[in-house]
């Protein structure tokens, strides 16, 4: 792990939800007060990681997420000239741990494993040198997509948004070079999916930027980055791995 990288978690202990800071190895957590983009500070306490429920690291107010952003997930269609961006609804969000449900008459379900950007600050028409700036963090993702919806529907609003389709977590990550580190899903323990993520054909900076100038984003907002390499179908019971060098490893399993 890279050594000045901090990695922030939301939990639920005891009835309560807090943030805190995971330390170290991972087996402790030290709780903050102050939310995470404000002037957090510790509280002094300690928790062990094993006591706690890990939640989606943040709660953002609105999800975007990019298409078509590695040409190793091209095919045979060309490259985009912008990012191109889709809406997930938050109620797809699910935690680290949590099952995936195959919604009724879901045919064709697949994982595709993502970076994920985490805003900090509120961000509006900004360059992609100021986007960086406007950047929290990172976290794991997988954009879960029904592919025969994703192809028939007029819009991806159940393909990409139906419950569960939008595993987050485990940490945000502050002060990772990203482009420094690897991205794998695993499906059942088999690597599907092995990318470094400099191999992104628009950066984490470029995309915020393109999005801000539409869209306002919210500190907590997050977009998902794009998938590369190919995908496949999940049936009930696989189990699903995102790791990210410098982050972790989002793991989720698909319902029985």
């Amino acid at each position: 792990m890279q050594p000045s990288v901090r990695r922030y978690v939301r939990y639920e202990h005891q009835g309560a939800i807090s943030y805190g800071i995971l330390e170290g190895d991972g087996s402790t957590i030290l709780p903050i007060q102050g939310g995470l983009f404000g002037q957090l500070q510790e509280t002094g306490a300690k928790i062990e990681r094993k006591a706690v429920r890990l939640l989606w690291p943040c709660e953002p107010s609105k999800i975007l997420a990019v298409g078509l952003n590695y040409k190793s997930h091209l095919g045979d269609r060309p490259a985009p000239v912008r990012p191109e961006l889709f809406w997930k609804p938050i109620s797809c969000l699910l935690e680290p741990g949590g099952k995936i449900a195959i919604p009724e008459g879901a045919a064709n379900v697949h994982y595709e494993g993502e970076l994920v950007v985490v805003i900090g600050q509120k961000t509006k028409g900004v360059s992609p040198e100021e986007a960086a700036g406007c950047i929290f963090g990172y976290t794991c993702g997988i954009d879960v997509s029904e592919r025969e919806w994703q192809r028939g529907d007029l819009q991806w609003w159940r393909a990409k948004g139906a419950d569960t389709f939008g595993p987050l977590g485990p940490v945000i990550a502050v002060g990772l070079d990203y482009k420094a580190s690897r991205l794998q899903t695993r499906l059942n323990g088999e690597v599907k999916q092995s990318q470094f993520l400099s191999d992104l054909l628009f950066d984490a900076a470029t995309v915020v930027s393109h999005a801000s100038r539409s869209v306002t984003l919210l500190p907590g907002d997050v977009i998902y980055t794009g998938t590369p390499g190919t995908t496949s179908a999940m049936k009930p019971g696989d189990i699903v791995e995102v790791e990210i060098d410098g982050i972790g490893i989002l793991k989720n399993t698909v319902a029985a």
